[in-house]
């Protein structure tokens, strides 16, 4: 990046942080603060600070208008120590990290930017499905990250004083991690028998169960051989093992409902063991694992503005999740309005704020939103005026 173009971000980053308003997360003087300024050649970030150091949050971003900004997980006695041991860690939120272009499947070299984060706020609501309805955690504050994905921060009493090793076992519950039918049931006995039967009450059996009450209804509602048919898509069901579960569930919904796999022998098991790996690979959250299990993460500021792509670091209502879209609620408002000349040194569309901008080599004059973008992700470089 030239100096023309650091000297032009660096002017529009302190008029952006003039016009905002920033609010601080919980307890802002027990956390470490750090950022990264914009200096040439270096993403070296600057950290160990406290408020104490950096002053009042709003002057500090005016004075510094820093490339990025973040401020960590954990709470301390004192923040700004530059050892970490010296600190003194008092607990952390606990957070996660869904980067969107390290979802499988997903090849940034390839997919557009909007579809990767697309992609990563399905990956966003399967993870608050986990958070809210396996957890009970009420107190989640949800961010796009201006660049590459989601943060969601737990800030609920119950987590802060959670090791890695707590954490570790969140993070693999949320990835579905080793998940197999036989750790989701339970024997039962009786006089006469013994039958194994879906823990139902909740967790990835809830799930399983779930799933597979709606496959069964799904069944009642074929005809019979179209039903037969759609038994067989499931692996090692066969005619007549699909034969014997449509008659369990034609004839007794009801042992089906309550979780028992035994109605149906091994087919029903079968068909049991098969849509817990689906919904595994279906429900979980491909979360960042470093994120949540690093106690003294340092974590983006909402409201700041992401320097690789000018974009803002936006919290989003819990309600506004599905209308957000972040190529378009994430931009600046500092930014709209007027145009600037940018040199670009790689060509090609990109889609913003609802329009699509096909841009060829060399000077050429857009929107600034689109412009900052461009020259945030090194494809361009401030046209000379």
């Amino acid at each position: 990046m030239e100096e023309r173009t650091r000297a032009y971000l660096r002017g529009r980053f302190r008029d952006h942080y003039r016009r905002t308003d920033l609010s601080s997360p919980p307890a802002p003087e027990t956390r470490e603060w750090g950022y990264i300024p914009w200096t040439a050649g270096s993403t070296r970030m600057v950290r160990h600070q406290s408020l104490l150091e950096l002053g009042e949050l709003g002057d500090f971003l005016r004075r510094e208008r820093p490339r990025h900004v973040y401020f960590s997980a954990g709470r301390y006695d004192d923040p700004g120590a530059d050892d970490m041991d010296a600190k003194g860690w008092r607990g952390a939120d606990l957070v996660f990290d869904i980067d969107a272009d390290h979802l499988p499947g997903v090849d940034p070299q390839r997919d557009p930017y909007g579809e990767m984060l697309a992609r990563g706020k399905a990956e966003l609501v399967d993870l608050l499905d986990f958070l809210e309805g396996d957890f009970g955690f009420e107190d989640l504050t949800v961010v796009f990250s201006g660049g590459r994905g989601y943060h969601v921060h737990v800030r609920d009493e119950r987590v802060r004083d959670l090791g890695r090793d707590a954490r570790r076992e969140i993070v693999d519950y949320v990835r579905g991690e080793g998940v197999e039918l036989d750790d989701l049931q339970r024997t039962e006995m009786s006089t006469t028998a013994t039958r194994r039967v879906l823990a139902t009450e909740g967790g990835w059996g809830h799930r399983v169960h779930r799933a597979m009450l709606e496959l069964a209804d799904e069944l009642l509602e074929l005809p019979e051989e179209e039903a037969l048919e759609r038994l067989q898509e499931f692996d090692r069901i066969g005619e007549s093992r699909a034969g014997t579960i449509l008659g369990a569930v034609s004839e007794d919904y009801e042992t089906l409902a309550a979780g028992n796999l035994e109605r149906g022998g091994p087919g029903i098991r079968q068909l049991a063991k098969v849509t817990t790996a689906r919904v595994v690979a279906d429900q979980s959250a491909a979360i960042d694992e470093p994120v949540t299990t690093d106690l003294r993460r340092l974590i983006r500021l909402p409201g700041s503005l992401h320097g690789g792509s000018g974009l803002e670091v936006t919290r989003i209502p819990r309600d506004g999740i599905e209308a957000f879209d972040p190529l378009t609620d994430a931009i600046p408002e500092s930014f709209v309005g007027h145009d600037v000349t940018v040199e670009v040194s790689e060509p090609g569309t990109i889609a913003l704020n609802d329009e699509s901008f096909t841009l060829p080599d060399g000077d050429v004059s857009v929107p600034e939103y689109v412009g900052v973008f461009l020259m945030a992700r090194g494809r361009a470089e401030k046209g000379r005026e």
